[in-house]
């Protein structure tokens, strides 16, 4: 299949601009949607279409006869507030794109759809389950994936999880997701607790290094010079003074 075009909505976003840049290192010629003024954010190499991806007639022209149609479109950020932009984006899009991959007598459409049922997020998932249904009414070859959440550049690994935790522990109408899910975010808790622990250790004071063995509580960077520690018992000042014999340090 090396060599047949692809034809990619939403190539600048962080999902469609890597499949690119991995689709030009194998050979494929990419053609890439994007809004006019945006064109400089795809991958070098990509042959820009200037369109609206929510009007097929803006871009159908532009796509090579038997391509191969990648559809990323969609909100941005989703969340249960965005239910109108779910109708209008990201079904407005992939309805754009299946009629442009139907007048182009494209070979395959591969559509990002999403992990369903859920107990939240049915705004979201009812638009995608209609994509679905759109997509599988042109007659071409699909492929439909299902992630259940996508992490992409700037993401925090630590928080977004766990709110999609803290959501699902919140809203869910089933009572074995939900305590699995309250179960998990507590474990979330706790790793991150132990992972805060660690780090006010390693601010801890220049002589034990353990943040443990001050009064006040752990330390932050700014106010280790003035807390007093315990495991000598004087004060950074007096530890520096020639009389002060410090005592081994800590390792524990």
């Amino acid at each position: 299949m090396s060599g047949e075009p692809v034809f990619v909505t939403g190539g600048t976003g962080y999902l469609g601009s890597v499949l690119i840049e991995a689709l030009l290192a194998r050979g494929y010629p990419v053609h890439a949607l994007a809004r006019r003024g945006s064109e400089a954010r795809l991958p070098r190499g990509a042959q820009a279409v200037i369109g609206n991806a929510l009007e097929s007639e803006t871009f159908a022209a532009a796509i090579p006869a038997r391509a191969s149609m990648v559809h990323f479109v969609g909100t941005p950020h989703p969340n249960p507030s965005k239910a109108a932009e779910f109708t209008r984006v990201d079904l407005g899009s992939i309805r754009a794109t299946a009629n442009a991959a139907k007048h182009a007598h494209a070979s395959h459409i591969v559509y990002v759809s999403v992990a369903h049922p859920a107990p939240v997020m049915h705004a979201y998932i009812a638009a995608r389950v209609e994509g679905e249904a759109l997509v599988a009414a042109t007659g071409i070859a699909a492929t439909i994936l299902r992630p259940w959440y996508v992490l992409g550049t700037g993401a925090s690994l630590a928080n977004r999880p766990h709110a999609a935790l803290r959501a699902l522990a919140a809203h869910s109408c089933d009572a074995r997701v939900g305590a699995t899910a309250r179960a998990r975010h507590a474990h979330a808790d706790r790793r991150r607790a132990r992972s805060r622990h660690r780090e006010s250790a390693a601010l801890g004071c220049a002589h034990c290094r353990s943040a443990r063995d001050h009064a006040g509580g752990p330390l932050t960077r700014a106010a280790r010079s003035d807390k007093v520690c315990r495991c000598v018992g004087t004060s950074p000042a007096r530890r520096e003074s020639p009389g002060h014999r410090a005592q081994p340090r800590r390792t524990t």
